[in-house]
């Protein structure tokens, strides 16, 4: 019956989720080669990615429903030139962040996380680098993850 439930759900909903994006993102603005595409300070990071996880996993649609939907991240990617190293380290550091958390005694469910943290941040490190509409990933919207 458990193999019903969507990712978010078997993730324990936005309380454990926004707990492992926080850590994420501490460990993030500490990394000389990913914070710089962070900017200043990570308050909103941490909702928006939060709120935008939860949406893929399978749960409530406040991304796309309150904080402008795949057009904001799209936005917020551009120009940003995210090179294979960053791609490769921000998705060490939210594996690293899922493993000491709340979902630290779920390998299966961080592998999925793992899945689509390869997934997303192609369409991140390709978007980030498109120069017109024809250069986008063919992703345009909010993925939902099996």
């Amino acid at each position: 019956m458990g193999h019903n439930k969507t990712i978010y759900e078997r993730i324990g909903g936005d309380t454990p989720l926004r707990s492992t994006v926080d850590d994420f993102y501490s460990s993030v603005l500490e990394d000389p080669l990913l914070q710089p595409l962070f900017g200043e300070g990570a308050a909103h990071h941490v909702d928006h990615l939060t709120a935008f996880l939860a949406e893929v996993f399978g749960g409530p649609t406040r991304y796309t429903d309150d904080l402008g939907g795949f057009a904001t991240i799209l936005e917020s990617h551009r120009g940003l030139a995210i090179t294979d190293e960053q791609r490769t380290r921000f998705i060490e550091r939210f594996d690293a962040a899922a493993a000491r958390g709340d979902l630290a005694d779920d390998p299966d469910l961080r592998g999925t996380l793992h899945e689509y943290l390869v997934f997303g941040t192609e369409v991140a490190q390709v978007n980030s680098h498109a120069e017109a509409e024809a250069d986008l990933h063919p992703c345009q919207e909010v993925p939902r993850w099996p």
